[in-house]
């Protein structure tokens, strides 16, 4: 039976087309990376059970370690404060507290710090901070100014683990790319030991951002930041404040699906499933997942990374 000229166009668009390999599949026995976690600290009681049915999840994963955010201005501190505290006292897990020089003294933010290292906390993840309610930023006359001197302010309180922040693409007020890279050697050589980089969709640009970091110098590990996204509006919402370009593509995955929950996760564990399956291809064996307190997604994409339960 003969072929019909539109099926002999097919076949021969299929046969002449480029071959794309697929991302390798790791060896069974391969090391699974390292993960992180960011969560933050809840405003009600019933947003505190959510928190803490999404750390009991994810802590059989044993990921590195679990950080905890910190409202613009401080606006959680005590909550953030309260949310470590009990992660030291009733989990196995490690947490790194998040700390900010926004509206603060310096001897208040070391006062804090004091706090965290009494309670058993060795690790902070050091920000500028942003201000409440939005607007230019305005260091306190008496506070840590940037994040450099807020990581040296914290290595004289104690010696502190601390990570602080990295942005493949560029942070929103820095004047050049080249100045934001000058900014985080400065946070790296004043005694953070890695920085973790705000989420990302394209590869290629965070890549390409780790080439230009080891040309300014930079060789501290820099962690990518990994946003599972099942909500779409409100990622572009994110995105727009944050600099985060939103391709085309994301949104295209996401129409017609606004009311349909169970596929919009669905989505959202494959894109990032694929997004860290690239990278680890490319080298990359550690990432921070920003879990927005939701612990199902994060789990799913552990377990497709070789990531299991501690005992199985």
């Amino acid at each position: 039976m003969s072929n019909s000229p539109s099926q002999r166009a097919t076949l021969e668009r299929w046969l002449s087309g480029p071959r794309v390999g697929g991302v390798p599949v790791p060896e069974h026995n391969a090391p699974a990376p390292l993960l992180s976690f960011e969560f933050f600290p809840p405003k009600t009681e019933a947003l505190e059970q959510q928190l803490w049915a999404c750390i009991r999840r994810l802590e059989p994963l044993a990921p590195h370690f679990v950080s905890v955010t910190y409202g613009a201005g401080g606006t959680t501190q005590a909550r953030t404060h309260a949310t470590v505290a009990r992660i030291v006292a009733e989990t196995t897990l490690t947490p790194a507290a998040h700390l900010t020089c926004v509206g603060a003294s310096r001897g208040e933010i070391d006062d804090i710090a004091r706090q965290y290292w009494d309670a058993g906390v060795r690790h902070i993840v050091a920000l500028r901070g942003d201000v409440p309610g939005g607007g230019a930023y305005e260091p306190h006359p008496d506070g840590y100014a940037y994040a450099a001197d807020l990581v040296a302010g914290l290595k004289r309180v104690a010696d502190f683990e601390i990570s602080v922040a990295a942005y493949p693409e560029v942070h929103p007020t820095a004047r050049t790319p080249l100045a934001d890279l000058d900014n985080l050697k400065r946070k790296l050589d004043a005694g953070a030991v890695r920085a973790i980089t705000n989420y990302f969709f394209d590869n290629a640009t965070f890549l390409r951002f780790l080439d230009l970091a080891l040309a300014a110098g930079i060789t501290a590990p820099i962690v990518p930041g990994i946003m599972p996204v099942s909500n779409y509006a409100q990622i572009v919402k994110f995105s727009a404040v944050s600099g985060v370009k939103v391709p085309d593509w994301l949104g295209r995955f996401f129409e017609g699906v606004e009311d349909n929950v169970e596929t919009r996760r669905m989505i959202a564990t494959v894109v990032a499933s694929e997004q860290v399956r690239q990278l680890q291809a490319n080298g990359i064996d550690e990432f921070h997942f920003y879990t927005l307190n939701r612990p199902d997604l994060t789990f799913a994409i552990a377990h497709i990374l070789g990531v299991r339960p501690r005992g199985e």
